[in-house]
């Protein structure tokens, strides 16, 4: 993924599992295809913003992502 996930949620990398949900479903219902139809930009930013949750919120990939985007000596 080429655009931060933490950005395209609006979040910072503290946020928590529930504030990556609930911005994620904010977005979701704010961007969705059906309320946009044939508006191309609505729907790359519905698909960026279901990628980012994909890795955000799932734990494990979090952690991944975390771990490789900040290594421990820069936390």
């Amino acid at each position: 993924m080429a655009d931060d996930p933490y950005k395209v949620l609006g979040l910072d990398r503290s946020a928590s599992d529930e504030d990556v949900r609930r911005n994620f479903r904010r977005l979701a219902k704010e961007l969705h295809p059906d309320l946009h139809p044939g508006n191309v930009e609505a729907s790359d930013r519905f698909k960026k913003v279901t990628a980012a949750y994909d890795l955000l919120g799932d734990p494990q990939k979090r952690r991944r992502y975390d771990a490789a985007r900040w290594p421990r000596s820069w936390r």
